[in-house]
């Protein structure tokens, strides 16, 4: 390669993708997830040529995904494409019947789709995506995203302690944390990261900027992981001044507009491919945060179908050794069982397509 030779993109290396769309199926996925908490998804699967690739739409308002399986797939998405023109073609086409409650969901919907086209043209293709992006699988390292319940307690972590001492946890942090609750989780040893929630709005998971809070927790935990604080107040911003150097990004983060829209140069960002949406745009903020030397770590949508396989197969080529927010999907359950495979999770992905293999 010449010296000032472009390099080509990972978005290039599959958009001209061979892609033949017969058919579109629409299914409702469904996970009990126990004390009355239930998570419903859409699987979306694109046919052709005597191949299917599936992906999942991680939409959080249950009405929206019986409204687009009342509705059916848009009649478009037939024919003959290359992978990047029918990218372009779901990412111009309203997916919603009606307009949905968060404008994120658009994206959700649109990597839906796109995850399910990627997976379909590789196995028409004959190739894995690590193949078609010459990439190699590493084993992907994973910590566990939980609540401690209001009153916070210490039981969902000792609860995963016990079933897995080794596990390492990113952690929901909330005003009702308190000193000795701080205490008994540094004694663990197990926190990685601690989430404060802080761009969440009439969600069921919003905590306001806490500027006590974010004391406390980078007090206690001087080598944790600080994401999505809210510094739009001053208290706030004061309260982490010095800890820019840990602190992280999820929910703001979308395209690579959104990173060089920070008050400061990022170490790390939260890149969860259904919150990007578009394929292109996926791929493209991995080549930016290799080349500017931002880290990354991936996130998960409590998905209970093939997009946590999917997210986790993208860690595992991008950001193996992170903590990813990607542990196996029932740890998502209040009481997860006994088995399950420890971090990190090791897996052969040279079979054509765009899945992670079935436990």
């Amino acid at each position: 390669m010449l010296q000032n030779e472009p390099m080509e993109t990972t978005f290039a290396k599959v958009s001209g993708l061979e892609l033949r769309v017969d058919s579109c199926a629409l299914a409702p996925l469904r996970a009990e997830l126990g004390q009355g908490r239930t998570r419903r998804c859409t699987l979306v699967t694109l046919s052709g040529g005597g191949e299917s690739g599936v992906g999942e739409d991680v939409t959080y308002d249950p009405q929206e995904h019986d409204a687009l399986q009342a509705a059916g797939p848009p009649p478009e998405l037939t024919g003959s494409f290359t992978l990047g023109s029918f990218c372009e073609l779901v990412e111009s086409l309203d997916l919603f019947p009606a307009p949905p409650a968060a404008d994120v969901s658009r994206l959700y919907r649109i990597w839906a789709f796109a995850s399910a086209a990627l997976d379909l043209a590789l196995r028409q293709a004959g190739v894995s995506l690590a193949q078609a992006l010459g990439l190699s699988v590493a084993p992907m390292r994973y910590v566990v995203s939980t609540r401690l319940g209001e009153p916070p307690t210490l039981e969902p972590v000792r609860l995963r302690l016990e079933l897995d001492p080794a596990l390492r946890f990113k952690l929901d942090a909330t005003s009702s944390w308190t000193p000795e609750l701080i205490a008994e989780l540094v004694a663990t040893g197990a926190v990685e990261a601690v989430d404060f929630k802080g761009f969440y709005r009439g969600s069921s998971v919003d905590q306001p900027a806490d500027p006590v809070l974010y004391r406390r927790v980078a007090d206690a935990l001087p080598d944790a992981w600080l994401e999505d604080p809210d510094l739009s107040e001053h208290a706030a911003a004061a309260a982490l001044a010095g800890q820019e150097h840990r602190i992280t990004w999820d929910a703001p983060i979308h395209s690579i507009e959104d990173i060089e829209a920070l008050a400061h140069r990022p170490a790390m960002v939260n890149i969860k491919p259904s919150r990007v949406g578009s394929l292109h745009n996926l791929f493209d903020l991995y080549d930016h945060c290799a080349r500017e030397r931002i880290g990354a770590y991936g996130g998960g949508q409590t998905e209970v179908g093939p997009g946590r396989g999917q997210a986790q197969y993208l860690a595992a080529l991008f950001h193996a050794d992170a903590p990813n927010d990607l542990a196996p999907a029932a740890y998502n359950l209040a009481r997860p069982p006994a088995g399950l495979p420890s971090s990190p999770l090791v897996a052969k992905l040279d079979a054509p397509g765009f899945r992670w293999p079935e436990p």
